[in-house]
């Protein structure tokens, strides 16, 4: 099961960041996961939030550079090895981790991590073989 993210570009200076969750915040939209990358001049921020709809009006509304990628949430064993095991999996299928980040809940006896793989459909289908559970967009910003 796939979820939305918004991917935003952001030039790299002060406040930009802020602009961004002001927004989303007078607009009651929760950031349920998040990370940011950067260069010297840009950053993507990257979200998973409880409107992506909305989200994403809001941020174009106010000229922001706003793209929509599937991800999805897998359910990783909260131990150790847990993470190195699936990554072990996706890679003796040839599945490759363009990035991930995690997703912040309370501690429990499983994580959950954001991925964005090269071959997401093939992904999907080698974690339900192996009975890898996903979390759709509407379940995870219920967590």
């Amino acid at each position: 099961m796939k979820c939305d993210q918004l991917s935003i570009f952001l030039e790299n200076r002060a406040g930009r960041l802020a602009e961004v969750t002001r927004l989303l915040s007078e607009s009651k939209v929760n950031i349920r996961a998040l990370s940011l990358a950067d260069t010297s001049d840009f950053g993507i921020l990257r979200l998973i939030v409880s409107d992506f709809d909305k989200a994403q009006a809001v941020l174009k509304e106010a000229g922001f550079t706003v793209g929509k990628t599937s991800v999805v949430a897998v359910v990783v064993d909260d131990q150790p090895g847990g993470l190195h095991n699936l990554l072990e999996m996706l890679r003796s299928s040839g599945i490759n981790v363009e990035y991930m980040y995690a997703f912040v809940q309370q501690s429990g006896s499983n994580a959950v991590i954001i991925f964005r793989f090269d071959r997401t459909e093939q992904a999907i289908e080698l974690l339900a073989e192996n009975n890898i559970k996903t979390i759709p967009s509407d379940e995870l910003c219920k967590l």
